[in-house]
């Protein structure tokens, strides 16, 4: 088998996925209790603390986001149970899977290094502005929208872990950038189908790239996604600009395609409170 051929190698990685060879990204199990708890609804606010406890790293982010400029808290928090009080259940199960999300990026070899760097440094930034954009639209959440920003790209992980694998796709950039740009959203679909997330976070990461898509009058989370990861994209893909000029996105959050999305009043401030908790 080519694995250098695009659809060969997302062939293999389907089989692959399907016969167990090869297993897709996991959230870490505190991530995964908390969203089981409060899914369930019966646990109390303590047994929630106590579960995000098991993770000293995740219980002091939490922490350090109850009390930073971006929850605007009138009180210090200086304990778990008053932090998952304050913030609401579901804010809380969204932050946790969203702080436990940078575990993943962590590769096993230095040459793929640059590449989980610079997709979660993207992620982050439009993470931050899609969470800015829902405060302009009051049927959609601004934890969840910082939430589908951080997945949009998701599918690049399991790529990424077949190129430590096989060096002849780590040692070959044009082949990899292919593989990751063509194939991420397919695969992407698969990991968060896999996770059970919400079909709002699923259609995020398999159609934040089609630039026509129109889902009905309201916005959604892909079309927060879309303007973030355009605003992204611009600087590095200028010709990325006649693409979106007729994007439905723009129309529904009533902007203009040509004007930055980080000169509108409030949104620069957003965002970079948004990513100092993140990065």
């Amino acid at each position: 088998m080519d694995l250098k051929n695009t659809d060969e190698f997302l062939q293999y990685i389907l089989a692959a996925v399907e016969s167990n060879k090869l297993e897709l990204p996991t959230l870490p199990e505190v991530a995964l209790s908390v969203r089981q708890a409060i899914n369930s609804q019966n646990a109390s606010d303590a047994e929630i603390a106590r579960i995000i406890a098991q993770d000293p790293g995740l219980a002091a982010r939490l922490l350090q986001i109850a009390n930073s400029p971006l929850f605007r808290a009138r009180q210090k928090i200086d304990n778990l149970q008053t932090a998952i009080t304050r913030l609401g259940r579901n804010t809380v199960r969204t932050l946790i899977i969203s702080l436990a999300m940078n575990q993943l990026f962590k590769p096993k070899q230095i040459v793929l290094e640059q590449y989980f760097h610079e997709i979660w440094k993207q992620s982050v930034n439009v993470s931050a502005v899609a969470r800015a954009l829902a405060l302009r639209c009051g049927h959609l959440d601004k934890e969840q929208a910082m939430l589908a920003g951080l997945l949009h790209q998701i599918g690049k992980l399991p790529i990424l872990t077949l190129a430590e694998r096989f060096p002849e796709l780590a040692q070959d950039k044009a082949v990899l950038d292919g593989h990751l740009r063509n194939l991420h959203t397919v695969i992407g679909k698969l990991v968060l189908e896999k996770w059970d997330m919400p079909q709002a976070l699923v259609s995020v990461a398999s159609e934040y790239l089609d630039f026509k898509r129109d889902s009905g009058p309201q916005a959604d989370y892909v079309d927060l996604v879309q303007i973030a990861f355009v605003e992204s994209e611009l600087l590095r893909s200028p010709q990325l600009a006649l693409e979106i000029a007729d994007m439905p996105a723009f129309r529904k959050l009533g902007l203009d395609s040509e004007i930055e999305v980080l000169e509108i009043e409030g949104v620069a401030e957003s965002v970079q409170e948004c990513e100092q908790i993140l990065l």
